[in-house]
């Protein structure tokens, strides 16, 4: 499997995991932040029951796919696991400090609780750390086996 499939499957891996983790952290009032507010633009009561959640999950899966090929672009070289959690880390500061007016359910970062704020961020660290880490690994492996079959 070539490295941009595994980064695609890596990215939807990503965000429907980050996706569940995020409605986890929400029940247990972890976030202020629900993560169906993807499905703002949608009418009805179906957004709070099983398949807005469903649906949520695939949106925050393709949206990822986005993100990891982003990694794969700039950063895919770096052996660290620190560069995914830079990377998490700058997606964060992205959606709360330069994406919120952009997105009318996403206030300014300092309108939540602290809980909610290490919360989300805490999460953001660790969907950059996964991508990260995946797709060097795998970027690093292909490396090493194209040099030892030459």
């Amino acid at each position: 499997m070539s490295l941009t499939q595994l980064s695609a499957i890596t990215g939807f891996v990503a965000g429907v995991g980050g996706a569940l983790l995020c409605f986890a952290a929400h029940y247990f009032n972890l976030t202020k932040i629900k993560p169906s507010f993807v499905l703002m633009i949608f009418r009805g009561d179906w957004k709070d029951g099983w398949l807005g959640i469903i649906i949520t999950c695939l949106i925050y899966g393709v949206i990822s796919i986005g993100v990891a090929f982003g990694y794969y672009i700039l950063l895919k070289r770096k052996h660290s696991i620190i560069w995914g959690g830079i990377y998490g880390a700058a997606l964060f500061c992205l959606v709360f400090l330069v994406l919120h007016p952009v997105i009318p359910t996403i206030q300014f970062i300092t309108k939540y609780n602290l809980i909610t704020i290490l919360t989300e961020a805490s999460f953001f660290i660790l969907y950059g750390i996964f991508i990260g880490y995946s797709i060097s690994y795998e970027y690093n492996e292909q490396q090493y086996w194209e040099k030892e079959s030459h």
